[in-house]
């Protein structure tokens, strides 16, 4: 006799607040999870301010040019006609797993687009705004919906494909409505916009977002619910950024290192062969620019990790040693050096990281492509790896850096996110997932990092993990931090060797094909390892 199938544990509900983020990486986020994600999804945040057009409107419901008003104009495909998102108003993005086996039909988008409707009249009677309903046959909420002056306080459009869902609504609690007037707001020319704050409620975006995550749970859940959230700018007792030069100043509050972090001392002929290299072809390495603590057991085994254009970085993240200083012009000799010393070195797998250069157009991505084209000339037999800074998420010096197929794209997540601005002030949760996603679209092996003891919870370890999962990341390390100077962020707890061992099984579980975890592991230890478990084709010996 057949033995009965084992019960299957319900979906999780992820519930991310993501602050404010610009409409195109929230896009690439989404189809992201739509492709890759397991669980029930429930994205919230804010949008820079920008126009979207859904897949068949043109712009003749736009009544002027959006860049006047220092707005974006974006594709969606999502159905609808011009909408406009801005700060104050509240985004929604589910993105679910349906009921049913038509698969997305009209019936099914019918009856999602009304549970919406649900949760959106319920948070605004919530909020003391009772009279608000539909108005046939526009979607959205409406106020006074019967009386002689309709006007719609939330717009919603949506997408099913596979019994999946994707965009969401835009509730207006506090937005300047004057953008409305450069549009016809969904192309409906007879009703007008209105806002939570324009119709007397008194709240704030962290009030409604709490009482839209409880509703949802309410309506969506199907199993657990978990949320993370970014940190709120303007609510009591959040994270302020770091500041470089503002530590505290002697020993961390924790206490010595335990014995597990101590690092040996190992300048063996391997090492002192490859720090001279370095030296004579004036080449930078993120390994003695970040002070990491595998440099010795990584340059004595003959391998190093690359960093070009320059050794000055345009941001000061609170864990990183990078100097800081206005960085110099490019050296345009710098690709044909690395790709000299990766000769020398005997490499196959060879990583290429890069300061963040957000003085230059393309945020650095063009001297990407000039390494890894000069690497692949000089070295055909080389898979070469990059670590990519966000490039502040512009589609095209992206695409650059994905068109030349890196054998493996990596992009450090960093922390948790809720300790994004305080760790990494000039980057973003939501753009790196963003960037992760569309490097996944772009057909790359994909990889990320975390570094632990910042202040995180294990669970907000664990919810990270699902994160990078959820937008098909295939390697993920994750190391403890060790704090640089007294001017940097000081460690909050040493974390114990088990807990590493957790995590590894944690993102496993959740489809990552492998996590490297440890003490002392950095973006770039065993990378050629790390690449050879998700079948990346490289050797796993020097040649």
């Amino acid at each position: 006799m057949t033995a009965p199938a084992p019960p299957v544990a319900p979906r999780p509900f992820r519930v991310r607040w993501l602050g404010r983020v610009r409409y195109r990486d929230a896009l690439a986020l989404q189809k992201g999870i739509h492709e890759h994600g397991a669980d029930d999804h429930l994205l919230l945040l804010e949008h820079h301010a920008v126009y979207t057009l859904g897949v068949r409107a043109g712009t003749r419901n736009l009544l002027a040019p959006p860049d006047e008003v220092g707005a974006d104009l974006e594709r969606a495909d999502r159905g609808g006609d011009v909408t406009f998102h801005g700060p104050g108003q509240l985004v929604g993005y589910p993105l679910l797993h349906l009921p049913g086996k038509r698969g997305g039909g009209m019936a099914d988008t019918v009856a999602y687009v009304r549970s919406v409707e649900d949760l959106l009249i319920g948070v605004c009677r919530d909020l003391g705004l009772d009279d608000v309903g539909r108005l046939d046959p526009y979607p959205g909420v409406w106020v006074e919906p019967d009386g002689p002056n309709p006007r719609k306080v939330a717009a919603i459009g949506v997408r099913l494909t596979r019994a999946r869902t994707m965009h969401g609504f835009a509730l207006n609690v506090d937005p300047d409505l004057s953008y409305f007037d450069r549009m016809v707001p969904c192309g409906i020319a007879e009703h007008g916009v209105t806002s939570l704050a324009a119709e007397g409620v008194d709240t704030t975006m962290a009030d409604v977002v709490d009482l839209v995550v409880e509703r949802a749970a309410e309506l969506w859940a199907k199993g657990p619910v978990e949320r993370s959230d970014v940190a709120w700018r303007h609510r009591s007792g959040d994270l302020s950024a770091f500041s470089r030069g503002a530590g505290p100043g002697g020993r961390p509050p924790v206490g010595r290192k335990p014995e597990w972090m101590r690092v040996h001392l190992d300048t063996g002929p391997g090492y002192r062969r490859l720090k001279g290299l370095m030296r004579e072809k004036n080449l930078v390495t993120v390994c003695e620019e970040a002070g990491c603590p595998n440099i010795f057991d990584c340059w004595n085994d003959g391998t190093a990790t690359f960093m070009i254009n320059g050794e000055r970085c345009t941001r000061a993240c609170g864990f990183c040693l990078v100097d800081t200083r206005r960085p110099d012009g490019l050296d345009p000799g710098e690709p044909g050096r690395v790709a000299e010393a990766v000769s020398d070195m005997g490499l196959v797998h060879a990583v290429v990281t890069a300061v963040a250069r957000d003085d230059l157009s393309d945020g650095g991505a063009s001297a990407f492509v000039a390494t890894v084209e000069a690497i692949r000339a000089a070295n055909p037999g080389t898979a070469v790896e990059v670590l990519i800074p966000d490039c502040k998420g512009d589609p095209d010096a992206l695409a650059a850096i994905f068109d030349i197929r890196p054998d493996v794209l990596n992009h450090n997540i960093e922390t948790v996110a809720r300790l994004q601005r305080r760790v990494r002030p000039s980057a973003g949760y939501a753009r790196s997932l963003s960037v992760l996603a569309r490097a996944k679209a772009a057909g790359l092996t994909t990889k990320s990092s975390i570094i632990v003891g910042l202040g995180e919870t294990d669970a907000e370890v664990d919810a990270c993990l699902a994160d990078l999962a959820s937008v098909g990341c295939d390697i993920v390390t994750i190391g403890q931090y060790l704090r640089p100077t007294t001017n940097h962020l000081p460690v909050e707890r040493w974390v114990e060797p088990e807990v590493f061992g957790r995590w590894a099984s944690v993102g496993e579980d959740l489809g990552i094909a492998h996590v490297e975890a440890g003490p002392l592991t950095r973006s770039s230890y065993h990378a050629r390892q790390a690449a050879a478990a998700v079948a990346v084709p490289v050797a796993l010996g020097s040649r």
